[in-house]
């Protein structure tokens, strides 16, 4: 009856033809499937579409199943077969209250059944019928579709007694590789691989400890732990990874470094940066995903302020001198370089880049990977591309005295330079560079621009809400007087987000033009608290001020300005 309804609707708004929905009943009745499942499986409307659909014809909020982790104790107040009998999923429980997925919301009967047998108020949330399925499959351990992300499913055609630990020094490379071809390993790591890139995950940390292995992701800049494979898989794991990675499985003293590519369907390939670090009780590994197709190239939707954006370009655009990007590991450096440089990017123009590692291909540049072990360093590299009459030049980090020597003389060459360091913010950079042993007045005459970014997370814009602060903690903020008024925003948690408020990030920009004022007080020896001050001075935004423009703008809440940012 819901199914019908639903098919119905669709036909009154026009959303699909009769004939359509005839042979959409025809078909259910012969698969045994309901008729909106029909509808989407034989592409009359997309799912998205039709979720969005009931939302607004039944007043009730959609979720992306796919999107969304729920929690195993929010799944067993739901037994199976009445989750599939009614076509539902609990989603979350919030006090006395269980937000439930169902297929139909109107589905009076579905609702008085769940609240009788958990004993918990019923709210309601639209999803597809489809996206329902899968998810059954996914958290109940059963499948029709021998869905990849079923983990509960994959660990169970694991036999756990025929795999054992084995120390270091006893450990055969045969049965290594063995055990990383065992068909459930196998599709394990490919689960975990694709759940990763469906839940937009930036990085994944597989760690081993003493009586305990584990599985996290880092999502929007936060790490979370998403599984707890049994701990005697660790060797075979490890070594799936390492085989995929074209990693010597029988090297586990050394760090390794290698790279993964990933095909999804036809059109889509995902590559993943691998690291191996042996640690006390196995090898830990890192893998960070570089998604092509969600490299953001243009420079305005990066998070720039207009002022800040033009005095960044009028930089990049200059015939020479040196721009440096500065921040910490995973703080969008490498995705501002390359914005810059796609900006920069014209038949005219040669451009070489010397990166460790090359984490996206750019048509018409060309890019070079380094290899420490064979002499391929920062430094070998800038030498050689000083002899291929290059334009601008990228090198992916200064590390040393060296490579910040080379830089600096090209930067005064004729060439334009980029390259990014690990400092604080932009002030410091300059302290950073003298420290290495470079000339106050090579800095002054090289330097162009000096950029500090961090990465803030994103209020949900599905559970936005105004936030009460204190004034005390407003001043404590370093919020100016005429701003204390203003309304602050967070997100207070929902279906969409994980409950966490927050859903993707926006990046935080610190651009220190390098103005005559600037370089004098260079020359002059002063300290970094006095440059920053007379960099402000001079119209220049901190990270702080930056932070407090995005939570005043409703983009980032108080507790992200206090993680990214220090105070002036």
């Amino acid at each position: 009856m819901a199914n019908e309804r639903i098919g119905e609707l669709l036909v009154r708004e026009k959303m699909i033809s009769l004939a359509q929905l005839q042979s959409a009943q025809e078909r259910a009745r012969n698969e045994g499937n309901g008729i909106a499942y029909e509808i989407t499986k034989m592409g009359f409307i997309e799912e998205t579409e039709l979720t969005n659909f009931l939302s607004k014809h039944y007043n009730v909020p959609a979720i992306h199943l796919s999107k969304y982790t729920i929690p195993p104790g929010v799944i067993e107040l739901v037994k199976r077969e009445v989750a599939e009998r009614h076509q539902c999923i609990p989603v979350n429980r919030s006090g006395s209250t269980l937000v439930v997925a169902m297929a139909d919301p109107s589905n009076i009967y579905a609702v008085d059944d769940l609240k009788f047998m958990t004993g918990f108020n019923i709210e309601r949330v639209v999803a597809s019928e489809g996206a329902i399925q899968e998810a059954i499959g996914k958290y109940y351990g059963v499948s029709d579709n021998n869905s990849a992300y079923d983990f509960n499913s994959i660990l169970g055609d694991l036999d756990i007694d025929d795999v054992d630990y084995v120390e270091a020094e006893n450990e055969d490379v045969n049965d290594l590789a063995a055990g990383a071809d065992d068909a459930p390993v196998i599709r394990l790591v490919n689960a975990v691989l694709v759940d990763a890139i469906k839940r937009g995950t930036s990085d994944i940390h597989v760690e081993p400890y003493e009586k305990m292995f584990r599985i996290r992701f880092r999502v929007d800049g936060v790490l979370e732990e998403v599984m707890r494979p049994p701990h005697k898989l660790k060797n075979a794991l490890t070594s799936r990874l390492k085989i995929m990675a074209n990693l010597d499985i029988a090297e586990r003293r050394l760090p390794q470094d290698g790279r993964i590519k990933l095909r999804m369907g036809r059109n889509k390939e995902m590559d993943f940066r691998v690291s191996c670090l042996p640690t006390l009780f196995g090898e830990k590994i890192v893998l960070r995903l570089l998604d092509q197709g969600n490299l953001q190239l243009d420079m305005t939707k990066l998070g720039f302020e207009v002022e800040p954006l033009a005095r960044f370009k009028n930089a990049i655009h200059r015939p020479f001198g040196m721009c440096l990007v500065t921040g910490p590991t995973g703080s969008g450096k490498t995705t501002t370089l390359y914005s810059a440089m796609s900006d920069l990017n014209k038949v005219t123009e040669n451009i070489a880049t010397a990166e460790d590692p090359v984490e996206f291909n750019l048509v018409g540049i060309n890019q070079v990977q380094m290899h420490e072990s064979i002499g391929l360093n920062f430094a070998s590299a800038l030498r050689s591309f000083l002899r291929q009459d290059p334009d601008i030049i990228m090198v992916g980090e200064i590390r040393d005295f060296e490579t910040a020597e080379i830089a600096i003389k090209a930067a005064l060459t004729g060439h334009l330079v980029l390259s990014t360091l690990h400092t604080n913010d932009a002030p410091s950079t300059v302290s950073r560079l003298l420290n290495m042993g470079i000339e106050p007045f090579l800095v002054t005459a090289s330097l162009n621009v000096i950029v500090a970014q961090r990465l803030a997370r994103r209020i949900c814009s599905d559970c936005k809400t105004e936030l009460q602060v204190p004034d005390e903690t407003k001043r404590d903020l370093q919020v100016p007087e005429d701003m204390m008024n203003h309304p602050i925003y967070h997100g207070k948690g929902c279906a969409t987000c994980g409950e966490t408020g927050y859903k993707g990030r926006v990046a935080l920009y610190e651009v220190m033009s390098a103005s005559e004022e600037l370089k004098e007080y260079i020359l002059l020896g002063y300290s970094t608290a006095e440059l920053k001050a007379e960099a402000i001075n001079l119209g220049m935004d901190s990270l702080r001020m930056a932070a407090l423009k995005k939570m005043f703008e409703g983009v980032t809440t108080p507790d992200e300005v206090v993680r990214n940012t220090a105070p002036d």
